[in-house]
């Protein structure tokens, strides 16, 4: 077996690992296979999450992951795929940010990890043994790589800011609201009765 056959066997294998966990985390979200909420649920969880609307979030969401991941394994279009999927995760990184780094303490490493590999495989492009291949490349042009990931950079970006503004909105308006009770406490307390000299005496 030669290196480049060696190659294109490690994509398959990479493709296939990765394009399973992620279609597997996006059934749960359209679905609610393998235990997951079903669009539903994940609506829910999205709104939670401060993503709005939340319905269009969570479908936008599971097709990443699941359209993404069944693309990756069949290696059809390859840099369209790797961009949703990385797309996706770029979400769910922003949700579990704030927990740090490791997943253990619920930060982002796991989501971080997917997307990163199908970034990579997205730019690699899916070798010989994948329906990119059997089809001359057409879905796989340096073009198409270069406007899936601007793309869905472009709308990741958008995504996740405005989840950070509609999170710091409602402590933006509890601050001011804080500020505004407490003012309204100061002025209402009533003020201390003056006694006179007279009256200190006695």
């Amino acid at each position: 077996m030669t290196a480049f056959n060696r190659r294109d066997l490690g994509l398959l294998v990479l493709r296939v690992g990765t394009g399973a966990v992620l279609a597997a985390h996006g059934a749960q979200k359209l679905f609610g296979w393998f235990g997951g909420g079903g669009i539903e649920g994940t609506t829910q969880a999205m709104e939670a999450m401060g993503f709005h609307p939340g319905r269009q979030s969570a479908v936008a969401a599971g097709l990443g992951e699941a359209g993404g991941g069944v693309l990756l394994a069949l290696g059809l279009a390859t840099p369209a795929a790797g961009a949703a999927a990385a797309g996706a995760m770029a979400g769910a990184v922003s949700v579990h940010a704030p927990s740090g780094f490791f997943a253990m303490s619920g930060g982002y490493e796991y989501p971080a990890f997917l997307g990163f590999t199908a970034a990579a495989i997205g730019v690699t492009g899916a070798g010989r043994l994948s329906l990119d291949h059997a089809t001359g490349h057409v879905l796989d042009r340096p073009w198409v790589v270069a406007t899936a990931f601007i793309g869905t950079a472009l709308a990741a970006a958008a995504v996740v800011g405005r989840r950070a503004e509609t999170i710091a909105a409602p402590q933006s308006e509890a601050g001011s609201a804080g500020e505004s009770s407490g003012q309204a406490d100061a002025d209402d307390e009533p003020e201390p009765e003056h006694t006179s000299a007279r009256e200190r005496e006695s």
